[in-house]
């Protein structure tokens, strides 16, 4: 049986999780892995995959990564009208049969370094960046680089079980529940102070309408997935109809 992500309840978005097991990608902090997912128990629950191929768009991997038996992925996304995949592999990504989202600084390199892709696959559909209050010059380089070839940036607002917060940034941050769980997450305040830095930029987004105890994470009121899905769509029409690949 199905089991909807409450994130996406409502939002035009179901998602999908073709492969079984936790992801071998082990990035810390992430729902998937911590055993708060809403999937759990894991063995039981995977693969999780809709039923529906109406006009709904299927995120592939909210959970795990598309790079990763990739076989399985695209067996499993070929049975829906309107699909992305998400990864944060930045390996061959133009190959995946629809548009892409790449996380650019999962897991260890989370506040260090970036995934620089020298050539934008046209099927990108954005770069998510995991952001919080102390890396914010990388969150800038970033933004720098990849609105610079016109790829949008979604700032995800990064939120933490235990509290590994660097003492000069705690007062960014307040436990409050999210969505199922509770976590050490951005305050409003905080939030507004760095999206402020990129307010002039049409290319940069906040996953979420309003972060923090004032706004919700809910992708109901977001839409950040849903219009670079048709933006990325229409740009890959327009290539094949001008006999192009559709590059950015």
């Amino acid at each position: 049986m199905y089991i909807e992500n409450p994130k996406t309840k409502d939002s035009g978005i179901l998602t999908a999780i073709p492969q079984t097991g936790r992801c071998p990608n082990n990035c810390k902090d992430c729902f998937f892995q911590s055993g708060r997912s809403y999937l759990e128990p894991l063995g039981e629950n995977l693969p999780n995959l809709p039923l529906s191929n109406d006009f709904r768009i299927i995120r592939i991997n909210d959970g795990n990564d598309s790079n990763i038996d990739r076989s399985v992925v695209e067996s499993a996304a070929k049975q829906y009208k309107m699909y992305f995949f998400n990864t944060a592999i930045a390996v061959d990504l133009e190959s995946f049969s629809g548009p892409v989202v790449l996380t650019v600084n999962p897991g260890e390199i989370t506040d260090e370094c970036f995934h620089k892709l020298l050539v934008i696959p046209a099927n990108l559909m954005f770069v998510r960046f995991r952001v919080n209050s102390w890396n914010i010059s990388l969150a800038r380089e970033v933004v720098d680089y990849y609105t610079a070839l016109r790829v949008p940036v979604v700032l995800t607002f990064m939120a933490y079980f235990e509290e590994t917060i660097p003492s000069k940034y705690k007062d960014d941050y307040i436990f409050r529940k999210r969505t199922l769980n509770s976590y050490w997450a951005i305050t409003t305040s905080a939030w507004r102070r760095i999206m402020a830095y990129f307010e002039d930029n049409p290319l940069v987004y906040s996953c979420g309408k309003i972060e923090g105890e004032k706004g919700t994470t809910l992708c109901s009121r977001c839409g950040n997935c849903i219009r670079e899905y048709f933006n990325t769509i229409v740009r890959l029409d327009k290539g094949k109809q001008n006999g192009s690949s559709g590059k950015y």
